[in-house]
């Protein structure tokens, strides 16, 4: 690979990097903003920040294999993408589904994200890291927008399980 090649690579490695922080600060607030009790939406946001850490250790991994400086911090445009958490939430039944309804924006942009850089050339090793990475991202996505629906009846889903 030519060196332009390499930073190519190393760009959409460190966009990637990036939106997982967003992807992490953003669960981070998202776990903070739910109550105690609602124990089964802070695992979720717990798992998918873990998720994201996951991915941005094997994203730095790659990006020093191709001689790079692995990003930190967070997009500017990814600021955005955790806006979705920074309004902070009345807690009322409405709270879970609000919650949720923001989360789902989040993974969008996530989505997003991944969808550009998979439409970027890319070597077959990182290309198989980004589609993997991609898959999970699409799977927490349709799960936060399937809990989203259960919302809208609240009075058949009580906020306990």
């Amino acid at each position: 690979m030519t060196m332009a090649e390499n930073s190519e690579v190393i760009e959409v490695l460190n966009d990637l990097i990036l939106i997982n922080n967003d992807r992490i600060a953003g669960y981070e607030k998202a776990y903070d903003e739910t109550k105690q009790i609602e124990t089964d939406l802070r695992a979720m946001f717990k798992n998918l920040a873990d998720q994201s850490r996951g991915y941005v250790t094997d994203l730095k991994g790659e990006v020093i294999k191709y001689g790079g400086e692995p990003a930190s911090g967070t997009l500017t445009s990814g600021k955005l993408y955790r806006v979705w958490m920074d309004v902070r939430s009345v807690f009322t039944t409405d709270n879970r589904k609000a919650v949720l309804e923001n989360a789902e924006t989040g993974e969008d942009a996530a989505r997003k994200a991944y969808e550009e850089a998979s439409k970027t050339e890319l070597p077959a090793d990182i290309r198989q890291l980004i589609l993997s990475q991609q898959t999970s991202i699409l799977t927490a996505h349709d799960t936060i927008k399937r809990e989203r629906d259960r919302q809208r009846d609240v009075t058949s889903y009580p906020l306990t399980s």
